[in-house]
């Protein structure tokens, strides 16, 4: 199985999906090797990977605090606690980010005019509703955003949310000017060996692709791990292979160089030729 994730991996900078990619998707089918992906995105944010890429796996939206399959129906979900939602809400605007609450099928967010929430709306391709304050809205929170153009700030606030709540929340930078806070659960690690159980894989038969330090996660429970030619040196130096940019159709390059190779040389019988979902 190929897991990836999706903003700065599969996708281009403009959130295209490029023909090459979609043929790459295609050839991983054909040699018997599943593809799921896995990304800080609202389920309804992931429904244009859908039909062109024929999604079979389960889909892991907020960093697999939710896991849908290709009908949108809920297979699992990871909320975060109730009473962490606002104190969580706070300590993110003491660093001067304004956050954002993802609860359900609905994105909320204080100000429309706020920093990226146009950019989001492009990507998610739907727009966000306006709340009066975070405590209106503490039921079933899948996911909180510190946003910032700071972005010092932001990695203070995701420091800061990793000190005070711990092992009660993940926090991790999607990227540079967000901070994704989620519950333990809903990291791309447990994404990766999730996928595994429900699908009887060994970490050595899965590879990861991925961009951001959220994705080091995931990375750490597959056997071939590649970063994107856009990615931080922290995610270069975590992953086993390099690829080209994102710009540069690195997702298929990677598809094509590494992953497709390995696979023909697993042997006859592996379990990562059925494909039932």
């Amino acid at each position: 199985m190929l897991l990836a994730d999706v903003d700065g991996t599969l996708v281009t900078q403009d959130k295209v999906l490029t023909p090459r990619a979609i043929a790459a998707v295609q050839s991983l089918d054909a040699a018997g090797v599943r593809f799921a992906v896995t990304s800080g995105r609202p389920p309804r944010g992931m429904k244009m990977l859908v039909e062109p890429l024929d999604l079979r796996t389960p889909i892991a939206a907020f960093n697999g605090g939710l896991l849908v399959d290709r009908d949108m129906t809920v297979l699992e979900e990871h909320v975060l606690p109730k009473e962490a939602v606002v104190p969580i809400a706070e300590l993110l605007g003491s660093f001067g980010l304004d956050v954002w609450v993802y609860r359900g099928a609905e994105w909320y967010v204080r100000d429309l005019k706020g920093p990226h929430v146009d950019r989001e709306a492009w990507t998610v391709k739907f727009e966000p509703t306006v709340m009066r304050q975070v405590s209106d809205h503490t039921d079933g929170v899948a996911k909180l955003v510190g946003v910032s153009d700071d972005h010092e700030a932001v990695h203070a606030g995701n420091e800061a949310v990793c000190e005070h709540f711990g092992d009660h929340v993940t926090a991790a930078a999607s990227q540079p000017y967000y901070v994704d806070v989620t519950h333990p659960k809903a990291n791309k690690g447990h994404v990766a060996r999730a996928l595994a159980e429900r699908y009887g894989l060994r970490p050595e038969e899965i590879a990861t692709i991925g961009d951001m330090p959220n994705d080091i996660l995931m990375f750490a429970h597959s056997g071939l791990s590649i970063a994107m030619g856009n990615a931080s040196a922290e995610v270069k130096e975590a992953a086993r292979r390099k690829t080209a940019t994102n710009e540069e159709e690195g997702f298929a390059k990677a598809v094509e160089r590494y992953v497709l190779p390995a696979a023909s040389t697993t042997p006859p019988g592996d379990s990562r030729t059925a494909r039932t979902a």
